[in-house]
C-alpha cells in the first residue's frame, strides 16, 4: 500500500528541527514524507528544502487550522494510506510495519492509532490519545491510559491491538478512500476533537477504528496551544457539543444536550473556584458560539444517515471526579 506521512506545519521550524529527523530516518523506506505548510511566516520551508530534500512540501494559502489544513493538502497527495502526524511527535524504529500489517489484513479497519507516550516522560501515556479513545454518555472524551488529567504509567498493559472509538489526531492513520468519501474533517471545528467526529462518521458507514499497541510514538502535546490557553478550553467545549449534535442517536439526543448544559456549567464553576476565571469565560463563550450556530449544526446532523451508538453506560465525569477512579481498568 502506498503510504504518505503528512505533517501539518505552522511556524514550526523549531519543532521540525527536533522531530523531522526521526520521521525521515524511520519512515522513508516504507512511506513518502510530506510537510503541509499552513502559510507559515517563519523559515520552515527554507529549512526543509536545505536539509531534507526528500521531504515533499505542500503550501496551503492560509492557516485554516488542523481541519482545513489537512483537507486542502490531502487533495494533492496520491496514496492509499494517510498518516496525519503532528509536528511535535518523535517516531520509533519499525513504527509503521505493525500499523500497515493491520490495514493489509483487515479491510474493515479504516483508522488506526499507535501507542502515544509522553515525550517529556517516556514512561507515561500522553494526554492527546494514550492507548486509544472513547467517549462517555455525555460526549466527554477519555482514553485507555488517560482519564481527564490522570495519566497511567506504561507497563505494557496496552500492548494489544483492539477496537476503539476514536484515534488521536496527533498520529492518525486513515485509508485515503474513506477520508475522501467522508469529505475529510469538518472545518467548523478548526482544531480539537475533529478527529472524534471523523472517527464517529467512519463508524457510521460501517468501518472500524483500531489501536495498535506494538507501534509507539512520543508526543510533546500542547506545542500549538498549551493547556493553560483559554482558546483551547473554548475549542474543546464548543467542539464537544458539536460532536453531540451531529452524532448522538435520536433517542438520547435531548437528554444528552440538556445534561451537558448542566455539566459544563459545573465545569465553569470549578474553573472559577480554582481562580481561573478566564477559562470560565471560555466555557461560556463556547456555549454562546454553539447556540448561535445550532441550526447550522443541526443541518449537518441531518446529512448523516446513521448515528453509531457509543459508550452509553459510562459517565466518566461521575466515575472520575466523584468516585475517584483514575485508571481505565477501574471504569464500570
Amino acid at each position: 500500500m502506498k503510504t504518505a506521512i503528512v505533517i501539518l506545519n505552522w511556524n514550526g521550524k523549531k519543532l521540525l528541527e527536533q522531530f523531522l529527523p526521526s520521521v525521515v530516518n524511520f519512515s522513508l523506506n516504507e512511506a513518502e514524507v510530506y510537510v503541509a505548510d499552513n502559510a507559515s511566516t517563519d523559515s520552515s520551508i527554507s529549512f526543509i528544502k536545505e536539509n531534507y530534500p526528500s521531504v515533499k512540501i505542500i503550501k496551503n494559502p492560509t492557516n485554516g487550522g488542523y481541519a482545513k489544513g489537512y483537507n486542502d493538502s490531502l487533495q494533492a497527495i496520491d496514496a492509499d494510506i494517510y498518516c496525519l502526524l503532528n509536528s511535535d511527535v518523535e517516531v520509533t524504529k519499525n513504527w509503521l510495519k505493525p500499523v500497515l500489517t493491520v490495514f493489509k489484513n483487515d479491510d474493515e479497519t479504516a483508522i488506526i492509532q499507535p501507542k502515544l507516550l509522553d515525550f517529556k516522560n517516556k514512561t507515561k501515556f500522553e494526554y492527546a490519545g494514550a492507548a486509544g479513545g472513547f467517549i462517555d454518555l455525555y460526549g466527554y472524551p477519555y482514553c485507555r491510559g488517560r482519564i481527564f488529567n490522570s495519566l497511567e504509567t506504561d507497563q505494557n498493559q496496552f500492548d494489544d491491538t483492539s477496537e476503539i472509538f476514536w484515534a488521536s489526531g496527533a498520529c492518525l492513520f486513515i485509508r485515503a478512500n474513506v477520508y475522501h468519501k467522508l469529505g475529510g474533517f469538518d472545518e467548523d471545528y478548526f482544531a480539537h476533537q475533529e478527529e472524534i467526529d471523523l472517527c464517529w462518521r467512519t463508524q457510521n458507514i460501517g468501518y472500524k477504528v483500531k489501536y495498535v499497541g506494538t507501534s509507539t510514538v512520543y508526543h510533546v502535546g500542547g506545542a500549538t496551544l498549551q493547556e493553560t490557553n483559554p482558546h483551547k478550553t473554548f475549542l474543546n467545549f464548543r467542539n464537544s457539543l458539536l460532536n453531540v449534535v451531529k452524532n448522538v442517536p435520536k433517542k438520547w439526543f435531548l437528554f444528552v444536550i440538556f445534561s451537558r448544559l448542566i455539566l459544563d456549567g459545573i465545569a465553569g464553576l470549578k474553573f472559577l473556584l480554582e481562580l481561573r476565571p478566564i477559562h470560565t469565560f471560555a466555557v461560556i463563550k463556547a456555549h454562546f458560539s454553539f447556540y448561535k450556530n445550532f441550526y447550522k449544526y443541526l443541518q449537518k446532523r441531518k446529512l448523516l444517515q446513521k448515528k453509531q451508538n457509543y459508550n452509553l453506560h459510562t459517565s466518566v465525569v461521575w466515575q472520575h471526579f466523584i468516585l475517584g477512579r483514575r485508571r481505565f481498568e477501574n471504569l464500570k
